[in-house]
């Protein structure tokens, strides 16, 4: 493990693993960088450093810290983390539970988190993910494990969506992220991830938050589609293995 990703620099530039963990899962409030492509990754420090990548929401920390310490950030940081965190191989941490009562939830920097087992609210045209065991996710384990609650019937649909385009509403996912939706070349795997982060991007992007250079055509891909297809796509998805 680089340095860079186990201790960072003080006094800019944060140890990698303290929010996407040692090896790389991440959270709902971040990414998973296990096995991204390592020029996806240094692309996207570029993006962040340039301002290319920002965020909908201005004042999320994650997105805020991510901008500072990318400014700070040597190309030798850069590129030693980008190869670690490339060589990893992604792993199962999202089960995806459809209902119409997800857990009554309170924010706990910057995710979600449940108030307690037995509380209950309708779902709505909402993604609820919370972890498994609160405890060992703000102790930054990287074995942390998410229970995604997503409404009745979302899997089917956005796995119609990717698989189809939905009427050219967009195109097939596998068209450029690979038939198993796990990566082709440089274009990252999008199988697994969490549903939060996916919803995210999909809509910084639709809105032209996240403009970098492999960001680009995903602005048209993007959209076309409302908030119940964000939700259906990040639902289908985070259910399928990385």
């Amino acid at each position: 493990m680089p340095e860079i990703v186990a201790h960072g620099r003080k006094p800019d530039v944060l140890a990698c693993g303290y929010c996407h963990r040692a090896d790389g899962p991440g959270g709902p409030e971040n990414s998973s960088l296990a096995g991204l492509p390592e020029a996806y990754i240094v692309q996207q420090m570029a993006d962040f450093k340039s301002g290319a990548r920002k965020s909908s929401v201005p004042q999320r920390a994650p997105v805020a810290r991510m901008t500072s310490l990318s400014k700070a950030a040597t190309d030798e940081e850069v590129a030693s983390s980008a190869a670690y965190f490339s060589k990893l191989k992604p792993r199962k941490t999202i089960t995806v539970v459809e209902t119409d009562l997800a857990p009554k939830t309170y924010v706990a920097g910057w995710f979600l988190a449940a108030v307690d087992n037995k509380d209950r609210e309708p779902i709505g045209n909402r993604i609820i993910e919370v972890p498994k065991d609160l405890e060992r996710f703000e102790s930054r384990d990287a074995r942390s494990e998410f229970v995604a609650y997503v409404p009745v019937g979302s899997v089917a649909r956005g796995a119609s969506l990717a698989s189809t385009g939905g009427n050219d509403k967009t195109i097939q996912c596998g068209t450029c992220h690979g038939p198993d939706f796990k990566g082709l070349g440089p274009i990252p795997g999008i199988a697994g991830r969490s549903p939060s982060y996916i919803v995210r991007q999909l809509y910084d992007m639709k809105h032209g938050q996240r403009t970098g250079q492999a960001s680009l055509p995903m602005v048209s891909v993007a959209s076309k589609l409302n908030q119940e297809d964000l939700i259906s796509l990040a639902a289908y998805l985070a259910s399928l293995a990385p």
